[in-house]
């Protein structure tokens, strides 16, 4: 089955298909129609899936993709133009340029998170960039998967772009083939196989994976904007289920026990006392990850330092949001990436020694800082290896087309969003055109001393030696 799939667009891109501006832009504004007209379905396969509350899909997800597709539209005829740049002196005359160019056939493997923008989203930027396209979408994430399986070939090019449902047995089948480019995300743990797969055939690979992004919270803030924008960015993410959500706190001793009430409060306000019962909370996305983060806690060493939360319905598989204070270090909820509702803050002596902790730990996708201090600022942005950094909020980031998106090292590799999602499925063609004339007879063996001479001069940028190689020095017969 993925053998034919492939062979099948292998045909179609051969073809010259996808690679015309009109084809690309016809898909970009199917999909923005697609999201107008299928909105309902859209929030109510998400809702399925993992209880995601409207409001938080419309601005996760639906909006943004959307916005994605719209960016792309508007951009796609300049990103499509060759790239005039300068000649250099040893080729002259003559031209040269950078010419985009599709990859071809591309695999993208989405996330069960957010299943509908983290499928559409690398498919916008595969369109744009001229390829033709096989989504896998989660099998963890079903409504959505299937949502999408119907609803794409019904607006866009199905000779093209196609959907291949199914869990290990069809991904697997899929990594088989060769693809002119994977692109990957999820775990790490699945990152390194889909690697490992995309080595065989030599096949490039994108790689959006995760890691425990740090907040460091200074005293010198405004607390309380703080506080909501850390709640909001965690529990507001997919209750705590998202690549860039706030994995854990670093701040001082003396400042804990004041950035917590304020925590408190705040989290009463957003969830009510008991956030079980919230509408505006996701539930965790089935009893297998309901069960890993449950032992996260279960440890006493662990449990025994909740200071705020802690509930759970197994049934509903619902877990509150949840404060930890100064979990020893050696614990899994320490060196894991949570992915999940719980919050531990880490305390230092001074916020200074937080950026050397974070650099103890893999490289995150993300990493926060909040404080007014400008030297701090520019301390975290000058030291902390990160995919990408906010100052002061948190996830915003990821909302501005003209920013990359991806990871370092563990966090993953290669980066999409905007046009970075065009660059992300293209190949950059370096071409260079040449008339008849110029010809310098230095350039040809043998090389005699008057013609190294030369030469060595054309290589060093010399006026000169330009003028005799193109004058025909040293003459000599045809």
């Amino acid at each position: 089955m993925a053998e034919e799939t492939v062979q099948e667009l292998r045909a179609s891109f051969a073809a010259g298909r996808t690679r015309p501006a009109e084809w690309r832009a016809a898909q970009l504004k199917a999909l923005v129609r697609l999201i107008d007209e299928k909105e309902a379905d859209i929030t109510a396969a998400l809702h399925d899936d993992l209880a995601k509350p409207h409001m938080e899909s419309y601005l996760h997800e639906i909006s943004l993709a959307k916005s994605s597709c719209k960016f792309a539209l508007n951009g796609l005829k300049n990103w499509m133009k060759p790239e005039k740049v300068p000649a250099a002196i040893t080729t002259f005359p003559s031209s040269a340029q950078i010419v985009p160019e599709p990859l071809g056939v591309v695999l993208i493997i989405s996330a069960w998170n957010y299943p509908f923008m983290l499928s559409i989203d690398p498919v916008i930027g595969a369109i744009a960039a001229g390829n033709a396209v096989v989504l896998k979408p989660s099998e963890l994430a079903p409504a959505t998967s299937s949502m999408l399986a119907k609803l794409l070939p019904e607006y866009l090019d199905s000779a093209c772009i196609k959907v291949v449902e199914g869990g290990v047995t069809e991904t697997t089948e899929l990594l088989e083939q060769r693809w002119d480019k994977i692109f990957y995300t999820g775990s790490g743990t699945v990152g390194r196989i889909v690697l490992a797969a995309a080595a065989k055939h030599l096949t490039p690979v994108a790689l959006e994976l995760g890691g425990k992004c740090p907040v460091i919270v200074d005293s010198n803030v405004d607390l309380h904007v703080a506080v909501k924008r850390i709640a909001v960015g965690k529990w507001g993410c997919n209750n705590g289920q998202a690549c860039i959500a706030p994995d854990y706190i670093i701040t001082t001793k003396s400042f804990a026990p004041e950035l917590v009430d304020s925590l408190k409060r705040v989290l009463e306000r957003f969830y009510g006392k008991d956030p079980l019962e919230s509408a505006d909370l996701s539930r965790i996305v089935n009893s297998k990850h309901f069960q890993r983060l449950t032992e996260l806690v279960e440890e006493k060493k662990v449990a025994e330092k909740i200071v705020y939360g802690g509930q759970t319905d197994e049934k509903r598989l619902k877990i509150a949001p949840t404060i930890l204070l100064d979990v020893p270090q050696d614990t899994a909820l320490m060196t894991g990436e949570i992915f999940g509702p719980y919050l531990p803050i880490v305390t230092v002596e001074k916020i200074e020694d937080s950026i050397d902790l974070v650099n103890t730990k893999t490289k995150p996708l993300a990493a926060y800082l909040f404080s007014k201090n400008k030297k701090l600022q520019q301390d975290f942005v000058a030291n902390v290896p990160a995919g990408g950094m906010l100052v002061n909020d948190v996830a915003l980031h990821v909302a501005n087309p003209y920013l990359p998106f991806g990871g370092v090292g563990d966090s993953g590799t290669g980066s999409y969003h905007g046009k970075f999602s065009f660059d992300c499925f293209t190949h950059k063609k370096a071409v260079l055109i040449r008339g008849f004339g110029g010809e310098a007879g230095a350039r040809y063996p043998p090389y005699t001393p008057e013609k190294q001479k030369i030469l060595r001069g054309l290589i060093n940028g010399s006026f000169i030696a330009l003028i005799l190689a193109l004058l025909g020095f040293p003459r000599e017969g045809r």
